[in-house]
């Protein structure tokens, strides 16, 4: 059972987050946060968007992915509207930094990125939202906005004790780069997006 294991008062340039971390013990070095802005009030239904970690979109801004834009967008949404950010640990949709980038190998040589984790013997998306729903019940949260394109995460929330009050897009134009990576969202998983042309 993961708990809370150290929390604090961010300053960030999207503004101040109570960043918390939860984890099974204090010696975890890769725990789940939850970053929860200032004005978020946990009475009435409290915006959420789960994200799941990409050190190389968010720390190193690939152009391969939405992630690093997406999590901008989502803090700039929370500390404007109240909010949390559920941050979960499930790089590369759960295969880990190294098999990502072996992934990105075979992209190379044409496959997609569904193609390319069967190819390495692993799953298509290997996430669990289920932690995130025990994090949402840790703070108290009955009912939520959920930020999200993914039909998949709104399908956990609904098997759950959390009410969904809403879902809000969060869709991120996209570039050259990005835009088969999209279409594979779109048609192999079903996210709920427009066109990437538009």
């Amino acid at each position: 059972m993961i708990t809370i294991q150290a929390e604090a008062n961010v300053p960030t340039e999207h503004g101040t987050f109570r960043m918390i971390a939860f984890a099974e013990n204090s010696n975890d070095w890769m725990p789940h946060m939850a970053i929860v802005a200032e004005n978020t009030d946990f009475s009435s239904a409290v915006n959420v968007r789960f994200h799941s970690e990409c050190i190389t979109g968010e720390v190193f801004h690939s152009q391969k992915c939405e992630c690093g834009q997406q999590l901008d967008a989502a803090m700039k949404y929370m500390h404007e509207n109240g909010g949390m950010i559920i941050y979960l640990r499930q790089e590369g949709r759960n295969i880990g930094i190294i098999n990502k980038l072996k992934a990105y190998s075979l992209q190379e040589k044409g496959l997609d990125t569904v193609q390319a984790n069967l190819e390495l013997g692993l799953p298509a998306d290997d996430r669990n939202f289920g932690v995130a729903i025990d994090i949402l019940n840790n703070l108290g949260v009955k009912k939520i906005n959920l930020l999200t394109n993914n039909p998949e995460k709104v399908r956990f929330v609904q098997e759950s004790n959390i009410e969904l009050n809403s879902r809000i897009p969060l869709q991120i134009p996209a570039n050259e780069n990005s835009k088969g990576y999209l279409q594979v969202k779109k048609d192999f998983f079903g996210h709920l997006l427009d066109d990437n042309d538009k």
